[in-house]
């Protein structure tokens, strides 16, 4: 009886895929709005690892915000990929983008933007009804997703009794703690912030600083922080000069 050496093909189909270990990447990215006679950004190769904290520095005007709204699906490369967890946002219609960012990313935005007729609580609370891969991984770590929210609250040291004010009887500082909190509410996989310790002093940022990174090391998150301060980069794993990496030479 004759056997049949198994085929090339065969053998490498038997090896496992390695696992992709970027939460983000960028591949061959262009972007420009409307009217440009250039790109606003050109990176042809970068990428946040899964856990990792990378903080993302440069000046004014040199496409922060861009390659943030690039990272969350926001917009869109007119050329290149830009992946989240392993899927192109290109890929996707708009309703799966959205599901996509919800699932996947917390954001915490310079201004914040909490709801302010809401509680604290109920501010933390929102990914947890647009996300049910969310609201599934508060459950299981806490048995409640109200219960999550208190534990993260109180991590990020705001006490009980301001759970039920409205988020606009805040201060700056306990505000800015709060978006942390929803941002970081059913642990998803890429955290997202936007110069958030721009209004605050130094030692209110160094507070909310240490506070951030053991929370999202807590919940395994990889964090991409944008942020013109350069003293913030002591707190971080790497740093990234968009200006350098952009091949626009902006």
């Amino acid at each position: 009886m004759t056997t049949l050496a198994p085929s090339r093909q065969d053998i490498q189909a038997q090896v496992p895929a390695e696992p992709d270990t970027r939460a983000l990447s960028l591949d061959g990215v262009r972007f420009s709005y409307p009217g440009q006679s250039q790109d606003t950004l050109h990176i042809s190769q970068w990428a946040l690892a899964r856990g990792e904290r990378v903080m993302l520095r440069g000046p004014s005007g040199c496409g922060k915000s861009t390659l943030l709204g690039l990272a969350a699906g926001v917009l869109l490369p007119q050329a290149g990929s830009v992946r989240l967890m392993g899927r192109d946002w290109a890929s996707m219609g708009a309703a799966a983008r959205d599901a996509q960012r919800v699932d996947h990313v917390g954001y915490i935005f310079q201004q914040f933007n909490l709801l302010p007729y809401l509680s604290v609580l109920d501010n933390v609370l929102l990914p947890c009804q647009f996300s049910s891969r969310r609201r599934n991984q508060a459950r299981e770590t806490h048995g409640h997703p109200r219960l999550a929210a208190v534990a993260l609250l109180e991590a990020l040291e705001l006490p009980a009794v301001l759970h039920h004010r409205a988020a606009s009887d805040l201060s700056v500082g306990q505000q800015q703690r709060v978006a942390a909190a929803r941002a970081l509410m059913g642990a998803p996989e890429v955290v997202i912030a936007d110069e958030p310790t721009s209004a605050l002093d130094e030692d209110r940022r160094e507070g909310f600083m240490r506070l951030l990174l053991a929370q999202c090391q807590r919940a395994g998150s990889a964090l991409l922080f944008v942020t013109h301060d350069a003293r913030l980069s002591v707190h971080f794993e790497r740093v990234v000069d968009l200006p350098a990496l952009n091949e626009t030479g902006h």
